[in-house]
């Protein structure tokens, strides 16, 4: 069951369209233009070629079907609206589908820099320019049918592999490290955090056996103490790869050797007065 949401989501009318306001088209325009900013020399290439295709407005919120018409001509997907928030078995299956689960609403200007629930703007332009990729597009198709073949303990650490690749995924290119995560593509403070700060653990991804990201904890509302890397956005083709039941004999195989030490303090959790 999704978790309770704050955030309404907008629903398209009969054609697709969503009426935005101008005041929700103003936190699109001043969101995409201070990342715009933000990604150069910072994201990976694939994923500025595939900004380049999408091409997306800067003085509006982009409709869906504007950005799943370039999807579907390069890789098949398209974009779905949602709610705010949907449970585990639907997102899967629509990853499953090569549907792209697109939340339909907007941030408020009281939670501009930072919020916990994925927005328009952290899916469109976070996620879906690196969904124009093959490599990427495949990938997550994959995940989405692993999650449809796992139980709900195992999904929890399949959670973890999706968080550190197609959320916060760094690459370790010859040009130096560069940004594929679309956690941190949406965010110029975890773009500056993970590529500089130097308390961060970077640590390759072993996409023969990627155990050690199953075992990994982390937590959606700080800054990631640790972050994976790859070399290219293709390597995730290796661990697309494996058979449905090796990635599933993984998932046992964390379960069995557990958790590693989680490298930040707990959650603090709220008491009622």
């Amino acid at each position: 069951m999704a978790k309770a949401t704050k955030y309404v989501s907008r629903v398209p009318n009969e054609n697709g369209i969503i009426d935005w306001s101008e005041e929700e088209n103003q936190i699109w325009q001043e969101l995409i233009t201070r990342q715009l900013s933000c990604i150069q020399g910072t994201a990976c290439d694939e994923y500025i070629e595939g900004l380049e295709k999408l091409n997306l407005p800067v003085d509006r919120i982009p409709q869906l079907e504007e950005v799943s018409e370039v999807l579907r001509k390069t890789t098949g997907w398209q974009c779905e609206p949602v709610p705010a928030l949907i449970g585990f078995g639907e997102f899967f299956r629509l990853l499953s589908e090569k549907k792209f689960p697109v939340a339909t609403f907007i941030r408020t200007r009281e939670e501009f820099d930072y919020l916990q629930e994925p927005d328009i703007f952290h899916e469109i332009f976070g996620h879906c320019p690196l969904l124009t990729n093959p490599s990427f597009a495949n990938y997550t198709e994959a995940y989405g049918k692993m999650g449809l073949h796992a139980s709900k303990e195992q999904r929890v650490f399949l959670a973890r592999l999706y968080w550190f690749t197609v959320e916060f995924g760094l690459l370790d290119t010859p040009q130096g490290l560069r940004v594929y995560g679309g956690g941190i593509l949406s965010s110029p403070s975890e773009t500056d955090y993970a590529l500089n700060d130097p308390t961060v653990e970077r640590k390759s991804l072993d996409v023969s056996n990627p155990i050690d990201v199953l075992r990994t904890p982390y937590r959606i509302d700080i800054m990631q103490p640790i972050y994976y890397t790859l070399t290219k956005v293709s390597d995730l083709d290796l661990i697309r790869e494996h058979e449905i039941e090796e990635i599933m004999a993984m998932v046992e195989q964390a379960k069995s050797l557990g958790l590693f030490e989680a490298k930040f303090p707990p959650k603090e959790s709220k008491i009622a007065s």
